[in-house]
């Protein structure tokens, strides 16, 4: 892992859990990932992290991989190039 530059975001960093790098290793979505900007990753790993049982931390990472690998996609949001804005 490369490093990164110093965050400017106001809320913790989260740490990457090992289960969720593998998962994301074995899905080819590590760079899909990595090429979101930091609060998105960030935002991720702590929505996963707040999951109280485990099969709501499963769902939250199987959405996670489904924006991931579709694109466009952030927390059922349009997100990126071609996302419709309001008043435009």
């Amino acid at each position: 892992m490369t490093d990164s530059p110093p965050s400017r975001l106001k809320r913790p960093l989260q740490p990457m859990p090992d289960d969720v790098r593998q998962v994301l290793l074995e899905h080819g979505l590590l760079e899909a990932y990595e090429a979101r900007p930091p609060y998105q990753r960030n935002d991720y790993l702590a929505w996963i992290a707040r999951a109280k049982r485990e099969a709501t931390r499963e769902r939250r990472i199987a959405q996670m991989l489904e924006e991931l690998a579709a694109g466009g996609r952030y927390m059922k949001m349009p997100y990126g190039k071609g996302k419709k804005r309001k008043g435009t």
